[in-house]
């Protein structure tokens, strides 16, 4: 989800006596927290011995009655110096739950690698949500979906042959207790009683539409309780996929905004006498490339949580606020085919950086990367860098040497997408629907060239096991597999770009591929603003070293989110990759584009 905050939001606000009515506004609601139990003021006096129970018909905390209006931000997708304003802006609306989830894939990159400061500092997070007076409830994982790709798993666990993730497969219960015992223990002390914010934590996360593994969600409830998860647990599940998770203390739903007499229907079903809670209501739907931005009707949306409200059940909204997919973390979709999904997601405007003659070039055939020879192709996860856990986002550039033309094909072993180049001009585009191409004839030995670009990850489904990218299999020149690769890993990380070196001035005929750097002079505090490339095809910018994202001309999404904290004041360098053609001209604008909108249906 990538909406911009209270944008077209039902917003929820508590009156004196503690009943809920929904609103929308276009500015935020003010809100009597002082006389309301639902929050977790320094007022409210709490024994701090039971917590969260979902014992009777509605929730208690502390055996008070208790409703939860919740909203997810995540805070891996939010500047951390913007976490105090979103939260603030969160509660005035009458929130008082936070729910966030954790992206194992982020927090440990590497098997020897584990990141939890800066801006995954989870522990910051969530003690910024107790000072600000919101309960929170923690969705670890270790699977969380939320558009990521592969749903949030960090890729090096494909570089086993014979992994089953999400279920209890040994290379992968490994793997979890090593990032379990990393994580669990920074949010144990800050477990409602124990005196923070944590009332409750989410087991895995819609697993009854995976449910590949009956023992599995008993194995995750252990490895959380075993390491001092004391809280609620819950689940978060399709109504019609409740019976595989009905072993946990409460049952969730993910409904459609249309589901609420179905959701009063079947939590008795599941759990007698249990409170109901709509754990995600989808406020928006997410975008894939080549199609249009999907939007919520604000009236759809008020009047589904009216009737949640009416019904006396709790709710979480999914998202309360989106902010952007930064990088090349944003996941795919996969039925009922492969697509990808857009980063998405101001500020005063600037004008263009780029022109002819202030603009430098480098090419794609840098000279400072280690290739990789190999006889046969070699997936992006089990490239030998990175320090043995593989590639896991970026291009890959396989070149091998032909003595002849002919009919080249992929056989489906393209992942996701490659442009083909002999001799470094380029002859067409593998994808998932284009599997053949014709090879012109040529003398001697020439350089076939693949650069396969990884379009993300599925975030979702049953085939999580099969997300290797880059070239998975042989590709044929008439029929015989090529051989006797060399290969380039473009993992495209800070370290990849702090290495561009000499820049070139720009030709008058740049070739493409190629990266493009420019420069922004930004005056006083810069604010944040958005970039659009609309002369270009397709690519990655990066911003002062970040990654931004992925641009693509054919939309839905026209423009990048540029946060005022990832620029400087006075000069930011701008570098673009673009794969086939570009105008060098990149615009900065105080608006966003997410393209042409169609209501949810």
């Amino acid at each position: 989800m990538h909406l911009s905050v209270c944008a077209l939001l039902a917003l929820l606000c508590t009156d004196i006596s503690g009943k809920f009515s929904s609103l929308l506004c276009a500015t935020f609601c003010e809100c009597d927290t002082k006389s309301s139990s639902s929050m977790p003021t320094t007022g409210w006096r709490l024994s701090r011995k039971v917590g969260l129970s979902a014992n009777s018909s509605q929730f208690t905390l502390e055996g008070q009655p208790f409703h939860i209006l919740g909203g997810s931000i995540h805070y891996f997708r939010v500047p951390r110096a913007y976490w105090r304003d979103r939260l603030l802006k969160m509660k005035a609306c009458g929130i008082n739950t936070l729910t966030t989830s954790v992206p194992w894939s982020l927090h440990q990159p590497n098997r020897e690698v584990f990141n939890f400061h800066t801006q995954l500092d989870l522990e910051a997070y969530i003690n910024l949500a107790a000072e600000l007076g919101l309960w929170v409830i923690l969705r670890p994982g270790p699977y969380i979906s939320s558009e990521l790709d592969l749903g949030g798993l960090p890729s090096w666990l494909l570089r086993d042959g014979s992994m089953r993730l999400r279920t209890t497969y040994p290379g992968f219960t490994q793997a979890l207790n090593t990032f379990f015992d990393k994580l669990i223990p920074k949010v144990v002390p800050l477990q409602f009683k124990k005196g923070g914010p944590i009332i409750a934590v989410q087991v895995e996360n819609e697993y009854g539409s995976f449910a590949k593994d009956e023992s599995y969600m008993l194995f995750i409830k252990e490895a959380l309780q075993s390491r001092g998860i004391s809280e609620l647990l819950l689940t978060s599940d399709n109504h019609n996929t409740l019976k595989y998770v009905s072993h946990l203390s409460t049952s969730f739903y993910h409904p459609s905004p249309k589901m609420c007499v179905i959701l009063g229907r079947f939590c008795p079903i599941c759990q007698p006498n249990s409170p109901t809670m709509v754990m995600d209501y989808w406020t928006g739907w997410y975008d894939v490339w080549g199609e249009l931005h999907h939007v919520l009707p604000q009236e759809d949306m008020v009047s589904t949580v009216r009737e949640i409200l009416r019904r006396g059940m709790s709710v979480n909204l999914y998202m309360f606020h989106g902010g952007s997919t930064f990088g090349f973390m944003s996941g795919a979709v996969v039925d009922p085919s492969y697509k990808a999904l857009v980063p998405s997601y101001g500020g005063d405007s600037f004008p263009d950086i780029f022109s002819n003659e202030e603009a430098i070039f480098s090419p794609l055939y840098l000279n400072f990367l280690q290739p990789f020879k190999s006889l046969t192709p070699v997936n992006m996860e089990n490239l030998p860098v990175n320090n043995g856990n593989g590639q896991s986002y970026g291009y890959t550039l396989y070149e091998t040497i032909i003595t002849s033309g002919g009919l080249l094909k992929s056989g489906d072993n393209v992942r996701d997408r490659a442009l083909v180049y002999v001799d470094r001009s380029y002859i067409g585009l593998f994808k998932r629907k284009n599997l053949e191409m014709a090879v012109p004839d040529g003398k001697g030995q020439r350089t076939l060239s693949l650069l396969v670009e990884n379009c993300g990850r599925v975030h979702q489904g049953r085939d999580l096991d099969k997300q290797h990218k880059g070239l998975v299999g042989d590709i044929l020149l008439n029929n015989i597999p090529l051989r006797d690769f060399t290969i380039y890993s473009l993992d495209m990380k800070p370290s990849f770009i702090d290495r561009f070196a000499p820049w070139k001035t720009l030709p008058e005929n740049p070739s493409f591929p190629g990266f493009f750097m420019g420069r922004l002079f930004a005056y006083g505090y810069p604010s944040d603003t958005f970039l659009k490339l609309p002369g270009w095809e397709k690519g990655v910018v990066f911003i002062n070293g970040l990654n931004l994202g992925r641009y693509w001309s054919i939309g839905p999404q026209q423009s990048l989110y540029i946060p005022g904290p990832f620029l400087n004041s006075g000069i930011n360098q701008v570098i673009v990759f673009e794969e086939q053609e570009g105008d060098y001209k990149v615009q900065f604008e105080d608006t966003p584009d997410l393209g042409m909108a169609v209501d949810i249906q």
